[in-house]
């Protein structure tokens, strides 16, 4: 073929990836492939099925997945999906899920989900998979949660927790922290603020962020990786796999889901301008939570490239809990990517796997 005639078709192919990424993505989306069954639904919350073609172990695995993001992240593609991964590796796994939350469920708060919607759903879970225990598993704010729910609840179900880039020292993040830090001393300075933004009194409406808002966020907290994972598909154009996962992330980044008020007040006002957790307890209403009561086994887990949650911030969970049974680990990417890149997969995902198999019951075994 003449050398003009096969760079013509190589850029016409370009073209064509391009025009077809912008304008009809919805072909090119590969995630959540995976069948599932819902097996109850309560209140906001629905939680998936997802059985284990060939079960081996009696503690099913649970995900807790953050607010905000949409399910795609735990079965992204195909062939790099955590629930498939899981599932072939011989457990049941269940992922709770939270719907869309909208304005009006601007009032939920982290208490709704710690002491209501999770513990419920943990019991339905138990009966449905014949399992007294289980194994819990929560990335970035629903690290938080799981952190939460165990420390309130322990040892009712949980026998072995997950926590992956969730913020135990807020203000050790980096310059995210040291910007929560900062700002917390200065609305310290002034006890009417400082009555006025810790105390609830900020009306929800005022603090609940929709879901564009949310993928906004995402992308400023990280604006060189973003720009970064666009170049290199502009310089790909011409591979169709690049193309594939690039719509497909897209797709997932794009279409987050609010974060209602409630939990604007929890998270940003309490876990990263306070800072409690640091010291092993958080207040939340009318409850002291305290980190000690954990004693189940204990998996943390960092991004070695986050920006939003440092290995420094994740850390500290180690010291805080009563667990003889504690493994912190450093995961190859950023907040995203610990849970969603290649190298994770390659490296992480067996090594968590080895970590859950060796502290879960077989089938067979009497528990």
């Amino acid at each position: 073929m003449h050398p003009f005639k096969q760079k013509f078709m190589a850029q016409q192919k370009k073209f064509k990836h391009l025009s077809t990424r912008m304008f009809n993505a919805k072909s090119l989306i590969l995630s959540q492939s995976t069948p599932y069954e819902v097996i109850t639904e309560y209140k906001h919350a629905k939680v998936r099925f997802y059985a284990s073609p060939d079960r081996k172990y009696k503690e099913p695995l649970v995900f807790v997945a953050p607010l905000a993001i949409n399910m795609s992240i735990y079965d992204l593609y195909p062939y790099r999906s955590l629930v498939k991964h899981f599932q072939h590796s011989g457990f049941d796994v269940y992922l709770l899920e939270w719907g869309k939350l909208k304005y009006q469920d601007r009032f939920l708060n982290f208490m709704s989900f710690i002491d209501d919607v999770i513990p419920h759903c943990v019991a339905q879970i138990c009966e449905h998979s014949g399992s007294r225990y289980i194994s819990l598993h929560g990335w970035s704010m629903a690290g938080v949660f799981v952190t939460l729910y165990t420390a309130l609840h322990q040892p009712e179900h949980v026998k072995n927790l997950m926590v992956m880039g969730a913020p135990i020292d807020s203000y050790a993040s980096g310059r995210i922290g040291t910007l929560f830090k900062k700002t917390n001393h200065l609305i310290s300075r002034n006890k009417k603020v400082q009555d006025t933004v810790y105390t609830g009194k900020i009306p929800k409406h005022f603090i609940h962020t929709p879901g564009v808002v949310n993928a906004l966020g995402f992308k400023i907290v990280d604006p060189i990786g973003w720009f970064k994972s666009q170049k290199q598909f502009l310089m790909n154009l011409d591979n169709v796999h690049d193309l594939y996962e690039h719509a497909t992330m897209g797709n997932f980044l794009n279409h987050m889901i609010d974060y209602p008020g409630g939990i604007n007040q929890d998270m940003v006002f309490n876990v990263w301008l306070q800072n409690p957790l640091k010291n092993g307890a958080i207040k939340l209403k009318d409850k002291y939570i305290e980190l000690k009561t954990i004693n189940c086994s204990l998996l943390i887990g960092a991004g070695s490239t986050d920006q939003i949650v440092t290995a420094d911030a994740a850390r500290p969970l180690s010291e805080l809990t009563s667990s003889t049974d504690v493994t912190f680990t450093l995961i190859p990417g950023g907040h995203l990517g610990l849970m969603s890149s290649q190298k994770s997969a390659n490296l992480f995902w067996p090594d968590m796997t080895k970590w859950l198999i060796q502290r879960s019951n077989l089938l067979q075994e009497n528990t």
